[in-house]
């Protein structure tokens, strides 16, 4: 996971680190220290132990693959198969048995970081397990074999939205495709927040453009689980012992404080909907040290429309948006990547003012809302 940061906070007396360890939905008893090596155990056994276990709803079962099976589905890992790399490991486009097309991911990490592997495999196979909606990515099965660890997932076949705004390998977007891109990952997060798959929300924790995969038809589906978590029951807050995600997409207040909330992901969401406006990435380094970070970059304009102007992506055809819609989404975005997770909007009240943009945009352009399949 490029740019993955790790900042440890102190904890107060009353704070039990054995239990800021734990991850609901997965039992994490053992020590990074630890030489002791683990045993596999099913996704049933991944339970919190001092938490009464939620009810499984699993929508599909998670199919469960042997090494072999992965290496004949992606031909001994050719380089022709090869989709790219991130923090976990290697992705690979594969074919199964069965003749099903699908993305495998191959877990490499160095030994000092394996045990955070196995805890971020383990969440991502149980989370996946319970949820189904078609803005999250869906989780075809695992592979849990001797030390081998895959996951295997749909194919996406547009790759990830970091890469269409940056234009690698793929052709600018337009606004109302980056509307729609924007409204689908919205759906996704509000999904999560809103604890009707499995009685709790959950935050995801590592939101990002790199993690917002698209189909065929450009429907945007969030991928990534590794460090989500299951907030506590009947709780608003989740006090860790350390800071995961991605820098550039942190919220402020979790940096500073170590309390994890659903307002953590609509920070990163914010974080996205920049992307989305300007085509700039959320850090840049080879820009300038006061132009690095987009937030701090852009965030005392964004209700200025007069200088709005000058950071919309300038590759975004003129035509195809309004600056009203513009405006809209800038004062959404705004509000997002407040410093202070109170004053940001729910993950449910973007996904209200994003279909309010998209009929405002088409509406100014003229355009009928069923030529891009929003509704």
């Amino acid at each position: 996971m490029e740019g993955e940061i790790v900042v440890t906070i102190s904890l107060s007396k009353e704070a039990n680190p054995t239990k800021l360890a734990h991850s609901k939905g997965c039992l994490c008893n053992f020590s990074i220290q630890s030489s002791i090596s683990w045993v596999y155990k099913p996704v049933e056994h991944w339970k919190l132990e001092d938490q009464p276990i939620q009810p499984q709803k699993r929508h599909r079962g998670s199919s469960v693959f042997t090494l072999k099976e992965m290496e004949e589905a992606t031909c001994s890992f050719s380089d022709d198969n090869f989709l790219g790399k991130g923090g976990f490991g290697r992705v690979y486009k594969g074919t199964l048995r069965s003749g099903e097309v699908v993305a495998i991911k191959k877990m490499e990490l160095p030994r000092f970081k394996e045990a955070d592997g196995e805890h971020e495999f383990r969440v991502e196979v149980d989370i996946l397990s319970r949820l189904d909606h078609p803005n999250l990515v869906s989780l075809i099965g695992y592979c849990a074999d001797g030390k081998h660890r895959f996951l295997v997932y749909e194919y996406m076949q547009k790759g990830n939205l970091q890469d269409h705004l940056n234009g690698i390998g793929e052709p600018k977007m337009d606004w109302p495709l980056r509307l729609k891109v924007a409204l689908g990952a919205a759906k996704g997060l509000a999904y999560l927040h809103s604890s009707s798959a499995v009685g709790i929300p959950i935050v995801h924790r590592d939101f990002k453009s790199t993690n917002v995969l698209l189909s065929a038809n450009f429907e945007a589906k969030i991928s990534d689980f590794g460090l989500a978590k299951f907030m506590p029951e009947g709780q608003e807050t989740y006090v860790t012992a350390r800071v995961l995600g991605t820098f550039g997409y942190f919220d402020p207040e979790y940096t500073s404080t170590g309390k994890l909330t659903l307002q953590s992901d609509v920070y990163a969401f914010g974080v996205v909907l920049l992307e989305l406006l300007t085509g700039r990435r959320a850090v840049d380094l080879n820009q300038g040290l006061n132009d690095q970070n987009l937030v701090l970059q852009v965030r005392h304009i964004l209700n200025d429309r007069k200088k709005l102007r000058k950071v919309i992506d300038p590759e975004l055809s003129r035509s195809s948006y309004t600056m009203e819609s513009i405006a809209m989404f800038a004062n959404l975005a705004s509000r997002c990547v407040r410093t202070e997770s109170s004053e940001r909007p729910s993950m449910a009240e973007c996904v209200k003012e994003l279909q309010l943009i998209i009929y405002t945009n088409s509406k100014g352009l003229n355009m009928p809302l069923h030529a891009l399949r929003m509704v």
